[in-house]
């Protein structure tokens, strides 16, 4: 059996510590801004965090694009030469089209390649529902199982990734078309704030609104204090886009009310960013079976 490589995208938004402690590595995507076309990397060597948020405070808009052929290529190819089977952990299928192109590169790369296998999950979800996904192939790597039992093992566990994340304004889902420009003023207008899920069919849906930002932090808390399951053998992960100080105050709610192994703050990475806007934040962890579907 060859040894397993996880690669993820940067739809994950793993940070640095988090791909080195459980041996991670991610294909690139890519943003776009004023014609200028840069790799979307989750170290945040090309702008800081602080930078790209300010672009969007600024009300202008941050494009992104899917993993190319050629990226999937090279990381593809770098692990298969150095014996590895591969286990590609992507972006919802309903969000991205990398997952698609990775199962056409993985298909061409095992052609040429005999005796290599790569697998290709779609996560249903992004940003670190998409990154513990990896997260836990990895610890399934860990124990020695191989890349087809680790690919069934995810495909039935991508569907219990919990998310929970609140915005503090509608303008960046606006402006991505996420929704209309009538209900993000009215939103913004009455202090609105949606609550967001990646659904049963992996589509980033907004599942209640509550008015005013505490009432979105402890409600986001309450919601996955209800799906969480087995929470004293996880870490929940919070994301944030640019608001380290909330995140904080976010962990603390949680480790009032959640009896959680342990808490892990980080960035919402450049392509997520770059879609849901400066000061969203939100927490993810393994919980119940998600059953919810947009517009049923």
């Amino acid at each position: 059996m060859n040894k397993v490589k996880i690669i993820t995208d940067s739809c994950s938004d793993l940070s640095r510590d988090l791909r080195d402690k459980y041996d991670i590595d991610y294909a690139k995507m890519y943003t776009e801004y004023e014609g200028k076309e840069t790799a979307a990397s989750l170290d945040w060597d090309i702008y800081t965090p602080q930078e790209l948020y300010k672009i969007m405070r600024d009300g202008k808009r941050v494009l992104t694009t899917q993993v190319p052929v050629q990226e999937f290529k090279r990381v593809f190819t770098k692990y298969i030469n150095e014996g590895f089977d591969i286990v590609y952990i992507g972006c919802s299928s309903k969000q991205s089209g990398s997952v698609n192109t990775g199962f056409v590169v993985a298909k061409e790369l095992m052609e040429q390649n005999p005796g290599h296998e790569i697998y290709v999950v779609d996560a249903l979800n992004a940003c670190m529902g998409e990154g513990i996904l990896a997260i836990r192939g990895a610890e399934y790597r860990d124990l020695g199982k191989s890349a087809k039992e680790i690919f069934d093992l995810l495909n039935k566990e991508a569907k219990t990734v919990n998310e929970y994340i609140t915005v503090h304004s509608l303008d960046a889902l606006k402006r991505a078309g996420r929704v209309k420009a009538s209900a993000a003023f009215l939103g913004n207008l009455f202090g609105v704030k949606p609550i967001l899920i990646s659904d049963k069919n992996g589509d980033q849906v907004p599942i209640k609104k509550v008015k005013g930002r505490q009432t979105s932090l402890n409600e986001v808390v309450s919601l996955l204090k209800e799906s969480i399951v087995n929470p004293e053998e996880q870490t929940v992960y919070i994301v944030h886009a640019d608001c380290e100080e909330e995140a904080k105050e976010l962990e603390k709610i949680v480790k009032e009310q959640i009896p959680c192994k342990d808490t892990h703050i980080s960035y919402i990475g450049p392509i997520i960013g770059a879609s849901i806007g400066p000061d969203a934040i939100g927490l993810f962890a393994f919980g119940k079976e998600v059953t919810f579907v947009a517009g049923n």
